[in-house]
């Protein structure tokens, strides 16, 4: 499996780039179930765009990528 990079989309931003896009509700929802989707982690992206347990995504992307830099939970 390919090493993927770290943040949303594999985009290789800045870490505070990520913490802000995570902090932003909307973003945190596209970026995250898209994010999610494209590292192959089909069923929890489109429960994420459907918004259903979108507030655990949340708070899940928001923790992480404080103390890891990335996406870690199903991402």
């Amino acid at each position: 499996m390919a090493k993927h990079g770290k943040g949303y989309l594999n985009m290789g931003l800045p870490w505070i780039l990520n913490i802000i896009l995570a902090i932003i509700p909307v973003t945190s929802w596209i970026l995250g179930g898209i994010t999610r989707i494209f590292r192959g982690h089909l069923i929890a992206g489109i429960l994420q765009l459907l918004l259903i347990g979108e507030i655990i995504f949340f708070f899940c992307d928001l923790i992480t990528v404080i103390l890891s830099k990335d996406l870690r939970i199903f991402a």
